[in-house]
């Protein structure tokens, strides 16, 4: 376990000690362990701590292609089903004549109820019809509390297995980019085709996420399946990390969204 965790970030050691602890509580009682809503980088550290340790594991985020889901670690007797996950879809229901829903905006929302980010997955936002993966314990709350979002006044409504999912048309364009390092300033210029300089302002201007984190230091190393936001760029992800030349550059494949 010490050679798979040598390969993570220090500020990634609590969720790597809690994901083995849930390795060992599937192994001690023999049964399923289900998780919170994980991001695309904490399921990529699960993936290669469970498969280590000869368990099994799945996920899932109701919509298709999600980037939020909940994680089924289980022992390799187990078939698990989609309702072991227990994921639930809702619609959130506003006068959409009169105003428009952000992203942001449900996210604030959520978060200003002290919901932790564990407990609901992807929003999603089509037109007039807004939709929130949430774990399935969560109904009554978010129907007793979620009852305004801004200035609008809002109806949570369970959607059944027959509903219509909005299915987002997000297209990722693979490229190969050659880097000099993982440093987060290093890929910044690589992916914006800047001079280090700028993108190191970039990165100290709060410009540049990873995982949905704020990073200000152009040494931070980012990895595999991280997925990064440059403000006024958009969107990257770490699809694999290819090797390295013959000149010691990192090969990568990013995928931009387009």
């Amino acid at each position: 376990m010490d050679s798979i965790i040598q390969h993570f970030r220090k500020d990634e050691q609590p969720f790597i000690e809690t994901v083995i602890g849930w390795t060992r509580e599937v192994e001690d009682t023999y049964s399923p362990k289900l998780t919170g809503f994980l991001d695309p980088r904490q399921i990529f550290i699960l993936s290669s701590i469970v498969r280590s340790s000869g368990l099994e594991f799945g996920v899932h985020g109701a919509f298709l292609e999600p980037e939020r889901q909940r994680a089924l670690i289980y022992p390799d007797y187990y078939e698990p089903v989609d309702a072991d996950f227990q994921v639930s879809v809702f619609a959130i229901r506003y006068p959409s004549k009169f105003m428009t829903l952000e992203h942001r905006d449900i996210l604030g929302s959520l978060m200003a109820l002290g919901i932790d980010r564990s407990k609901f997955g992807d929003i999603r936002l089509e037109d007039d019809v807004v939709q929130l993966a949430a774990a399935e314990e969560m109904k009554d709350y978010l129907t007793a509390n979620l009852t305004s979002i801004g200035k609008s006044k809002v109806r949570i409504e369970e959607l059944g297995s027959s509903d219509e999912l909005i299915v987002m048309a997000e297209s990722w364009k693979e490229e190969l980019h050659t880097i000099s390092s993982l440093r987060l300033d290093s890929l910044v210029a690589s992916l914006v085709n800047c001079p280090r300089q700028k993108a190191v302002a970039l990165i100290q201007n709060d410009k540049v996420k990873v995982n949905h984190v704020v990073r200000d230091q152009q040494a931070f190393e980012v990895n595999e399946s991280d997925i990064l936001s440059i403000r006024g760029s958009g969107r990257f992800k770490i699809m694999s990390i290819e090797g390295r030349t013959r000149k010691d550059k990192i090969r990568l494949l990013i995928g931009r969204l387009e």
